[in-house]
């Protein structure tokens, strides 16, 4: 039923003017829609990320975002450069290269926006 729908990564912020600056500015994406009053939508390839305001935003403490990239190393050094700061984890049987884990031939790297939204890039 759902298998042949779009889907789109949905994060909460408190100031949405903060999160335009961040996604457009640093992140470099492009709004398609909006601003409507407290929600942005950017297109990001095929996909969608929708970011609204909203009171409860910084709390899930989980991956909320994922972007599939050819090369996380250069991606990495691309927001680094424009100031962007990577978490570290440690989890079992991954090793940790600079910014990025290596689980085998994945990779991934995580950061976190203004609002402490945990996003991901990792190896297609």
């Amino acid at each position: 039923m759902l298998g042949n729908a779009e889907v789109a990564a949905t994060l909460a912020v408190m100031d949405i003017d903060r999160a335009k600056r961040f996604y457009e500015g640093r992140l470099g994406l492009t709004l398609s829609r909006g601003p409507q009053p407290g929600v942005l939508i950017f297109k990001v390839g095929r996909s969608s990320l929708v970011v609204y305001s909203s009171e409860f935003a910084g709390t899930n403490k989980a991956t909320a975002a994922t972007w599939m990239v050819e090369n996380v190393e250069a991606t990495v050094k691309m927001l680094k450069a424009k100031g962007i700061s990577f978490e570290h984890y440690d989890f079992p049987g991954v090793t940790l290269h600079g910014d990025v884990h290596e689980m085998g031939e994945s990779k991934a790297a995580w950061f976190k926006d203004p609002d402490g939204n945990i996003l991901a890039i990792v190896s297609e």
